[in-house]
């Protein structure tokens, strides 16, 4: 009976763990979703509103194009081109997307996260090195890899990362991500060309830099990739 009775217990514990579980918030698929008292006041959902099953068609699963070269003329000598809920409405809740990226020699996919998306990256052709640094309490340490064609490397969700093409010819890698929306923060440009400026004091302070060099680095272009 004691075994009948431990049983019994540990199935009703398992039952309340897969509860607790399965009760737990939808992740986020954009960037915030604030909270309305009254409808009338506009409506919007965690992501994107669904079309009747019944009219959906091929076309609503279809993308075409990522065999093309991306341009990579431009200041970072890079191209990534994404395959999200925005252009694939038929991405919509299946939590995947895709980007294929080009880059020139010594282009540079500046350091950024994905703050909604771990992502695991192939590389087709060229040589890229690429890295990532764990959050704080990691202390911060840095995993890079040289990769060639053919080579695979992860990026966990949230953290800072980066590819370079280190080789002397044109790269072009393809990205899996781990949400339909995985949103892209390039750190350069969201510390120094945020709308509003953020003030200079904090960037001086935090970056212990002399006030003019903030001044300058605000004052620059700072270009999208994306």
């Amino acid at each position: 009976m004691k075994g009948v009775h431990c049983l019994i217990s540990t199935l009703a514990i398992l039952a309340f763990a897969t509860f607790l579980a399965s009760a737990s918030d939808p992740s986020p698929l954009q960037d915030f979703c604030v909270a309305l008292k009254d409808i009338k006041d506009g409506v919007f959902v965690n992501g994107k509103f669904c079309k009747d099953p019944k009219l959906a068609n091929a076309n609503d699963f279809f993308f075409s194009g990522l065999q093309n070269p991306r341009n990579t003329q431009n200041p970072v000598g890079s191209n990534v081109t994404a395959v999200n809920v925005d252009n694939l409405a038929g991405l919509n809740t299946l939590g995947i997307s895709l980007a294929r990226l080009d880059f020139a020699p010594n282009g540079l996919n500046p350091p950024h996260t994905h703050p909604r998306a771990s992502e695991i990256l192939a590389v087709l052709e060229g040589t890229l090195y690429v890295g990532f640094v764990t959050s704080n309490g990691d202390g911060n340490r840095l995993f890079t890899k040289v990769l060639n064609k053919g080579d695979v490397f992860v990026f966990p969700i949230g953290l800072i990362h980066f590819q370079l093409n280190v080789g002397h010819v044109n790269a072009v890698a393809f990205a899996g991500l781990s949400s339909q929306n995985p949103g892209v923060i390039t750190i350069a440009n969201a510390v120094f060309g945020s709308k509003p400026p953020i003030n200079p004091d904090v960037l001086t302070k935090a970056f212990q830099v002399d006030n003019k060099v903030v001044d300058y680095l605000q004052k620059q272009f700072w270009y999208d990739n994306n």
